[in-house]
């Protein structure tokens, strides 16, 4: 850890970033997994992402939405996993408090972006069980593609303020962020002044992105549940909730982990273990993009078929 020059009130050159509190000894070991599961999901999302580009019958809007969720996914992992390594195995933990402010912008505007997919997917779901004879009327590519464009809007919009409300406030020399990466409250807790204004604006932006998106997300389900039952017959039905299945289960690998996460934050830190929450944290930017594509691609027997084709494994298709 290199000295600081830096006075009381002003800005740190540097942050350190100390992995899992309490698990020091078995960093190396718990890199192990976390390294496979960021492979894993690099390759699953990759190949999502390639199939769907290179095949013009999955440029509908559900794969096109799904192809931008695997970005997502790509982006948040990538963005926090090669530092969480670095830190666990090679106890890398110094960071500019720069770099730091940069990766917390790209770990919260992906998380509110990743919110975004996956209300426009259940948009999508809404749109073809219940209006279906418009569906690839409503859902055109020009709407996609606004409906991308709004989302990385409102991800920016709402995270920029956290850089701002970070840089007002003095930090007297505290350097060390018990963590592997950089989050908006962890940076906040080194200060040494009141971070009110901080934890009301991160609540909000909480509340404005995964909460509203969440009810929203729930409601259109209640719509499409009432027109699923309203069909006449029992095939009907489930043909119409297997194609909602793999949503749901995306949703249920973000939300949780989401939600658990933020309350125990905000909430918990003298109930929960720190290292228990820090891991937690670790896994919640592992899991979804690992698992993302394992439900599309086990649920969805088209890109499981075209997977399958562009390994040439045809014979082995269902």
């Amino acid at each position: 850890m290199s000295a600081s020059n830096d006075s009381d009130d002003s800005l740190p050159t540097t942050l350190f970033l100390t992995g899992i509190p309490g698990l020091e000894r078995a960093h190396i070991w718990i890199a192990i997994p976390f390294c496979a599961m960021y492979l894993i999901a690099l390759a699953g999302n990759a190949a999502l992402i390639l199939v769907i580009a290179l095949d013009n019958v999955l440029h509908a809007p559900m794969y096109l939405f799904l192809s931008l969720l695997s970005l997502t996914d790509l982006a948040l992992s990538s963005t926090t996993v090669p530092k969480m390594l670095a830190i666990l195995w090679l106890h890398a933990g110094e960071i500019s408090f720069g770099g730091c402010l940069a990766q917390m912008f790209c770990v919260h505007s992906i998380y509110a972006l990743e919110s975004s997919v996956l209300l426009a997917m259940a948009f999508d779901r809404y749109v073809a069980i219940c209006n279906p004879l418009r569906y690839t009327t409503i859902l055109n590519h020009a709407v996609i593609g606004k409906i991308g464009l709004a989302g990385l809007f409102r991800s920016v919009a709402i995270v920029s303020p956290f850089i701002f409300l970070l840089k007002r406030l003095p930090y007297c020399g505290h350097r060390v962020m018990a963590h592997t990466y950089c989050e908006h409250m962890g940076i906040a807790r080194l200060a040494c002044a009141n971070i009110t204004v901080n934890i009301v604006y991160g609540l909000t932006v909480a509340l404005l992105a995964m909460g509203l998106d969440s009810i929203l997300i729930t409601i259109s389900y209640g719509f499409i549940l009432r027109a699923v039952f309203r069909l006449p017959s029992r095939d009907a039905q489930h043909k119409a909730l297997s194609t909602c299945s793999s949503h749901l289960g995306v949703i249920l690998v973000f939300y949780i982990p989401a939600f658990f996460s933020f309350l125990t934050h905000r909430f918990g830190q003298h109930r929960i273990p720190k290292n228990v929450h820090i891991f937690l944290a670790n896994l919640y930017v592992l899991v979804p993009p690992v698992l993302n594509p394992i439900i599309y691609g086990a649920r969805t027997k088209e890109i499981r078929s075209r997977l399958l084709k562009l390994l040439h494994l045809e014979k082995f298709a269902i």
